[in-house]
């Protein structure tokens, strides 16, 4: 330890929880003593039920669409990246940002990792949304064009878009303060002070989460108000009725998805708040609750996704009942037959006996 502390210019970070509110930083410096044992125990707690409910949410919906064969269609395509980012938050990100030690050099490769899955999901909405508002736009051309090939290259490139970006902070976007004042020194420093705020305010959030969700609101907004347009006109002959009858199932996924795009904007924005309040005051005393709630929020839309898929998309619904009567109800009635033929087999040796 000694010789690590007589090296110049190193630098040891302390940011706790690996998210991307960098306010949670402050936070041993704060609240010490057995509350900050208890509400980092009380913390840790709804992570890890968060974290599982993640995992296992997220990986029974990739598993019925892809057993259903919905996921050759475009739209389900996305949702199953939505779910592959919601699920690595659960498997991932959280375990980075609980367990891993204070002194771990690693910590800003966690909040990118945090920021990635993020970035990622903001992306994979952005796609449903266009996908969603060429498909009531342009039905025709979408159904003649758009096949599953398209949506592999968009999730593709989802991830590619959001590597850089999320990874800006590793990659020389930190501030250089911090190190202009370790000169033969050795700091102790805290996240904040290596990763500016202005990454986290205007990158992060502004460009990177409120610009798409102001985007994807418009966009579901010309979906309802087109659909609701067309419906208003009484069917005539039988090519009317069936345009009618795929808009109103156009507009039932359409207000499903807008449902998660209104969760996730939930989920994220407080902890974004905190963030511009601490950057924008110039001093960080927002309450250690708050931060761990606003944490919390952001984690557990991760765990709230596959909930709303199973109530609100019919295929999904679907999907998951195939599912379990494919796996779970033909378990019991193998288990129930094989107690049956023991039963039957039982009074037969018994018979088999008393003639000997």
């Amino acid at each position: 330890m000694n010789d690590i502390n007589a090296q110049p210019h190193s630098l040891r970070l302390t940011f706790r929880h690996a998210t991307p509110s960098a306010t949670v930083s402050n936070i041993s410096q704060r609240v010490t003593g057995s509350t900050m044992d208890v509400e980092e125990m009380i913390y840790t707690f709804f992570e890890v039920l968060i974290a599982v409910s993640c995992c296992l949410g997220n990986m029974l919906v990739i598993l019925a669409l892809w057993t259903s064969k919905s996921i050759q269609e475009p739209t389900f395509s996305l949702i199953v990246n939505l779910a592959v980012a919601d699920f690595l938050v659960g498997c991932v990100a959280i375990p980075m940002a609980v367990w891993w030690t204070e002194e771990c050099p690693l910590h800003s490769m966690a909040v990118c990792v945090v920021v990635l899955l993020t970035l990622v999901s903001v992306l994979s909405l952005m796609a449903i949304s266009v996908d969603r508002f060429l498909r009531v736009h342009i039905p025709l051309w979408y159904k003649r064009t758009v096949t599953q090939r398209h949506s592999c290259l968009v999730v593709a490139a989802c991830w590619l878009v959001a590597i850089p970006l999320s990874f800006a902070p590793m990659l020389g976007w930190y501030n250089d303060d911090t190190l202009s004042k370790s000169v033969n020194s050795t700091i102790t420093c805290e996240f904040i002070a290596v990763i500016p705020m202005s990454y986290l305010v205007y990158f992060n959030f502004v460009l990177c989460t409120l610009i798409p969700l102001l985007v994807m609101t418009t966009l579901y907004g010309y979906i309802f108000c087109t659909i609701r347009g067309i419906l208003r006109d009484k069917p005539g002959n039988g090519a009317q009725k069936k345009c009618q009858r795929y808009l109103k199932k156009e507009k039932q996924l359409a207000g499903s998805l807008s449902l998660v795009l209104a969760l996730f904007a939930l989920s994220w924005l407080p902890i974004h708040i905190l963030n511009c309040i601490t950057y924008f005051r110039g001093k960080n005393d927002i309450p250690v609750e708050y931060i761990y709630v606003g944490i919390l929020l952001s984690h557990a839309n991760s765990a709230v996704n596959p909930v709303v898929y199973a109530f609100k998309i019919e295929k999904i619904k679907t999907a998951y009942q195939k599912l379990w009567r494919q796996y779970i109800s033909c378990g019991e009635i193998n288990k129930g037959s094989q107690i049956s033929q023991t039963t039957d087999n039982t009074p037969s040796s018994n018979s088999d006996a008393n003639n000997e």
